[in-house]
């Protein structure tokens, strides 16, 4: 069972784990109150490791506990939307039997922009809108301060605060107003994602994987020992680094011969140690003085997960300046795996245009989102061939072949040319098109 802490102002936190326990009964939502959201960063460094994900009340503390060392996608927030504004502003206008035309609202500035959006519609229907925008560091009195002030100047008749101590210290002081909190619709959507988002991740981290090393020109090597006791010897030292990784990813070494291993574990071992795998890979190549590949596969079985790595392994040898390549589940092929070289793409395709151009070109699946890929990576508004094969290994003359024969099914164009410094023909620039510019 999966333990989420809930963390946020006691207000919020019971509302959550409320409606959360209705959602998701097979994971323990424990809570975690603070009284300012400050507060969050001693709260989930002092508890991480008793909780598996955390879910906090709002971006606020989200923000806060995003600057500790406890990684990203361990955590996530309620999200706002603008209704939370509405909600706020038409209850407090029914209480006062008029529609409310002075108003002031605190707000943190989000990634989503959604409740700046609703700040705008509510701005074109009111007399005086004044807003505070404030970082997560700010001091609450300094909120109080700022509806207070307005209230005693006469400016506002109503204020809306992103915090709950402000909100109480306000109607204590006479003030009417209204604490931004999420509501039911939004805690129930957040909730349902993030538990299904955790479950997902379950099952990933618990797919089959196999890694298959090689070591290459293993004949080779064996003729260059003068005696068979220096091969055995060699490889019990081959094997002792094997069975090191085999620990450190808690699996079970296979021995295929002729200088090919297979370690089978699960996805989420593998995927965790991939900087081990290299260094072991690298020790291996010192000892045995050759290179050494591997495959990586991800699949639901042991047939399946074999297969994406030995064709993982296979990519290796078409492609010699690539150590690693791992091929997931889902059919995505990740190249040079853990250097910044990586390059992540897939062999299938979902377009049936798309599909029959590639075969009407002779360009396969593969080639083609690799070229995707590479182009997103490197933020290329356009390319050269020189550009393709420089970065995908391959000869000028076969990247011109490819790209051409894009060109000739409308997946690709001629953007413009570059002139050259020296002698010789203007250089074409390309551009990957879709299939519906085409139409």
């Amino acid at each position: 069972m999966y333990k989420i802490g809930v963390v946020g102002p006691a207000k919020s936190v019971e509302k959550i784990i409320l409606l959360a326990q209705e959602i998701e009964q097979d994971m323990e939502f424990k809570p975690y109150i603070y009284s300012i959201a400050t507060e969050t960063k001693n709260i989930v460094e002092a508890h991480d490791q008793h909780v598996d994900f955390w879910l906090f009340s709002g971006y606020i503390p989200f923000k806060i506990a995003s600057q500790t060392s406890v990684p990203q996608d361990k955590l996530t927030h309620i999200f706002f939307s603008e209704a939370a504004i509405y909600k706020g502003f038409l209850e407090q206008s029914y209480k006062m039997g008029k529609l409310i035309e002075c108003v002031s609202v605190d707000i943190i500035p989000s990634p989503a922009q959604m409740a700046s959006e609703g700040l705008g519609k509510i701005e074109k229907n009111v007399k005086h809108l004044f807003v505070k925008e404030f970082d997560v560091a700010i001091d609450p009195k300094e909120l109080f301060d700022f509806h207070y002030q307005l209230w005693q100047k006469g400016k506002i008749e109503f204020a809306i605060t992103c915090y709950p101590s402000v909100d109480e210290q306000l109607k204590q002081a006479g003030v009417p107003s209204y604490w931004m909190s999420p509501t039911k619709t939004e805690i129930y959507h957040t909730v349902q994602l993030f538990t299904e988002k955790i479950k997902t991740s379950y099952y990933k981290e618990t797919q089959i994987g196999a890694l298959m090393l090689e070591i290459k020109d293993f004949d080779s090597l064996k003729e260059r020992m003068k005696l068979g006791y220096q091969i055995q010897y060699l490889e019990l030292r081959m094997k002792e680094n094997l069975l090191q990784l085999c620990e450190q990813v808690d699996g079970s070494l296979i021995e295929e011969g002729n200088g090919k291993y297979t370690i089978f574990s699960t996805r989420g071992a593998i995927e965790g140690q991939i900087q081990f795998i290299k260094e072991k890979m690298y020790q291996l190549s010192i000892e045995m003085d050759a290179k050494v590949t591997a495959g990586i596969g991800f699949a639901q079985t042991v047939f399946n997960a074999e297969l994406h790595a030995h064709r993982g392994l296979r990519q290796t040898k078409e492609n010699e300046s690539i150590d690693i390549v791992m091929i997931q589940d889902d059919g995505t092929i990740i190249e040079s795996v853990g250097n910044t070289e990586e390059l992540s793409y897939s062999y299938r395709a979902e377009d049936p245009v798309v599909i029959e151009r590639l075969k009407e070109a002779s360009v396969s699946v593969k080639t083609y989102t690799k070229i995707q890929a590479l182009i997103q990576k490197m933020r290329w508004k356009h390319f050269t061939t020189k550009d393709l094969s420089s970065q995908l290994q391959m000869s000028e003359r076969n990247a011109q072949r490819i790209v051409a024969d894009l060109c000739s099914v409308g997946l690709a164009k001629i953007y413009g040319e570059e002139l050259q410094h020296t002698r010789g023909r203007p250089i074409k620039i390309y551009q990957l098109i879709s299939p519906k510019e085409t139409n």
